[in-house]
């Protein structure tokens, strides 16, 4: 028996082959079928099962794909509604796996159609459990996510009430020693509280995950749903994507389209831009907005970005345009991308941000802080600064004073280059500054 996972650091989304006597089943691939085909040819062994956990919000899974390139049949709870052909994977319904068993547990919490799968070994006793998004290391799946989407929409308080049952009486009852191979790590928005480890057991979680500590009811309902992190736009987006089933990756990504030159751009489609933030600010195409390519850029492309809204993709190179494509095709966003073009500056050039004459007459400023409320709460770095979170600021530009310059910052400079590049093509007769990370003079100095 061989447990392999596969990592994506970009959405911290861990996906998993189990192998057993020549034949792998795989759990909540990732969008891109290669790596799992490669895994299953490398060991000579067949793809005989793809389970889904539950329909994902962070990602587009290749179950899909995977079931029309190998035959293998997708497994997942009936509750899902699922588009696509399937088995219903349920309490109590079995897959046998070479010498191995995996068996469904029906656990409802993070969403209302979750499970989560318990690997026997040969001796038929319990080794492993992949907890999708119900158990992390460190945390719990948050239930806030389903509340508009989905075969089964439930309240976030209706969810976490599900989640402590299912906690408690299905997965706490495991024997200590059994490894949770979860579908998130530490990054993920599935969570509040991940850690770094990739991988548990149930006695060390039932030891130190807050989260599973004993407390009634009420107490863990209140605990889960406080001061989760923001939604992304694209999340209900990809539940009802990978309800129905993706598109194959590499044929969806050669549809698009590439352009020669900026002229070609149609005016009014949203323009997106992943150079560097210096390269932007150096020069770029009017009304861009820069989201610079980063361990997050598929997040942010789909927490600015609405999903079905069209946009060109813009990079400095071939190389850097397909990566940029593949990210934008993780969450789905490929099939939204106009058309992608190479570009090495542009017309417009961004004021840059005055040290000096910011420090001497802040006053002078409209500061608009674009961190996440709970960031803004804990630190606010300047009195008089406007708070509106990124995700957010699109639809609030209209909040934003125009009578002064104004200076955008974040954390640490990489959220004030999108934010700042908002604003700027909302305003092209302002003056929009990004502090950048020049910030962090501000945190030493608080």
């Amino acid at each position: 028996m061989n447990v392999h996972q596969f990592y994506d650091n970009g959405l911290a989304h861990a996906s998993y082959a189990i192998l057993s006597e020549g034949v792998v089943a795989l759990i909540d691939p990732a969008r891109d079928p290669q790596p799992y085909l490669d895994f299953a040819a490398q060991h000579h062994a067949k793809i005989q099962a793809i389970i889904e956990t539950h329909p994902h919000a962070d990602f587009v899974s290749s179950h899909l794909e995977l079931h029309l390139l190998t035959g293998a049949p997708i497994y997942t709870s009936r509750l899902v509604g699922a588009e696509y052909t399937h088995q219903a994977f349920d309490d109590g319904d079995h897959i046998t796996l070479g010498k191995i068993d995996l068996e469904a547990i029906n656990t409802p919490g993070h969403s209302p159609d979750s499970i989560c799968v318990l690997l026997r070994d040969e001796l038929r006793q319990p080794y492993a459990v992949f907890t999708g998004d119900t158990l992390f290391v460190g945390d719990v799946g948050r239930p806030d996510l389903r509340e508009n989407v989905g075969n089964i929409t439930a309240k976030a308080s209706a969810l976490a009430r599900q989640l402590y049952h299912a906690t408690r009486h299905k997965l706490m009852s495991l024997p200590p020693h059994v490894l949770v191979y979860p579908a998130h790590g530490p990054g993920s928005l599935c969570g509040k509280n991940m850690s770094n480890d990739l991988h548990s057991t149930i006695g060390r979680e039932v030891s130190e995950n807050y989260a599973l500590q004993p407390m009634d009811e009420e107490e863990f309902v209140a605990l889960v749903t406080e001061q989760q992190p923001f939604v992304p736009k694209y999340f209900e987006y990809d539940v009802a994507l990978n309800k129905k089933g993706a598109n194959g990756f590499s044929a969806s990504i050669e549809f698009i389209p590439t352009l020669k030159k900026p002229v070609d751009l149609v005016e009014g489609i949203t323009i997106v831009d992943g150079r560097p933030g210096e390269q932007f600010r150096a020069g770029h195409l009017p009304a861009a907005i820069n989201i610079p390519d980063g361990l997050r850029f598929e997040t942010w492309l789909g927490a600015v970005i609405n999903p079905n809204e069209p946009f060109y993709l813009l990079a400095e190179n071939a190389a850097q345009l397909q990566l940029l494509v593949e990210k934008a095709a993780k969450i789905g966003y490929e099939q939204h991308i106009e058309a992608k073009l190479i570009i090495t500056g542009g017309p417009k050039q961004s004021t840059p941000f005055n040290m000096d004459h910011f420090i001497g007459n802040p006053q002078a400023y409209t500061i608009v802080d674009i961190r996440n409320r709970q960031e803004t709460a804990a630190n606010r770095l300047f009195e008089q600064s406007l708070s509106i979170p990124l995700p957010e600021l699109r639809e609030r530009l209209n909040q934003i004073p125009t009578s002064k310059p104004i200076a955008v910052h974040c954390a640490g400079g990489y959220r004030s280059a999108i934010g700042s590049s908002i604003i700027a093509a909302a305003f092209p007769e302002v003056s929009v500054q990004d502090i950048s990370n020049h910030i962090l003079d501000f945190t030493a100095a608080g």
